[in-house]
């Protein structure tokens, strides 16, 4: 299957599309600089060069041709200001979900953060942050044409995964390595009783393909 990554180039995204590709599918990475590609094609998905903050729907509508799955992995990054929370967080989530539902690109997870609310108060950067992830998560959520998924996991670590987490609509705060976020990512592609919850994501002691058929009610 043809799954496209949006913020192809992240370290989530990285992880997921040598998970994916392991797989058998067919990972497409959307990244805005040329100069990440051969990193993308060590992960075995194929680059696609877009700004998500410029391209019109149908540009990232082409893109998304063909697809089985869109996951939309994109963030402003650490160093940011809030505008670009507003353009890349919030701005290019809604487009990628409009050129999704053009497209006829039904199955679409999003990867968000934990606390995220479109109410969320507060003047820092990190409050703009989890106000811009709420209002995308609410605008995916509207989308009568999208079978929907929303993964808000904790504290992001580097250390190496466990293969062991807690996923469910309430968690409680708490961290979780990049390479199990990556691992439920991959296992929710390809598991559609996921579709239409919105689930938090830490730590914890059930193997991930467990975790997920337990949410999923298999």
């Amino acid at each position: 299957m043809r799954i496209v990554i949006a913020g192809g180039h992240g370290q989530v995204a990285r992880r997921l599309e040598r998970l994916l590709s392991a797989r058998g599918h067919e990972p497409v990475g959307i990244i805005r600089n040329p100069k990440q590609g051969d990193d993308l094609r060590d992960a075995g998905a194929e680059p696609v060069y877009l700004d998500l903050e410029s391209a019109s729907v149908e540009q990232v509508a082409a893109v998304l041709q063909g697809a089985g799955a869109a996951v939309f992995a994109a963030g402003a990054g650490p160093g940011s200001g809030i505008a670009r929370k507003e353009t890349v967080d919030r701005g290019a989530a809604a487009l990628f979900a409009d050129a999704a539902e053009r497209t006829g690109v039904r199955r679409h997870i999003v990867l968000s953060s934990m606390g995220a609310d479109a109410d969320h108060e507060g003047d820092s950067v990190f409050d703009a942050y989890l106000r811009a992830k709420g209002a995308a998560d609410d605008y995916v959520r509207s989308r009568p044409g999208l079978d929907w998924t929303i993964l808000r996991p904790g504290t992001l670590t580097n250390d190496a995964g466990t293969g062991l987490v807690k996923l469910a609509a309430s968690t409680g705060p708490g961290t979780v390595p990049r390479d199990d976020v990556a691992a439920v990512l991959a296992e929710m592609v390809e598991s559609p009783g996921t579709v239409g919850l919105t689930l938090e994501l830490i730590s914890g002691s059930v193997p991930i393909s467990v975790a997920v058929k337990d949410v999923a009610g298999n």
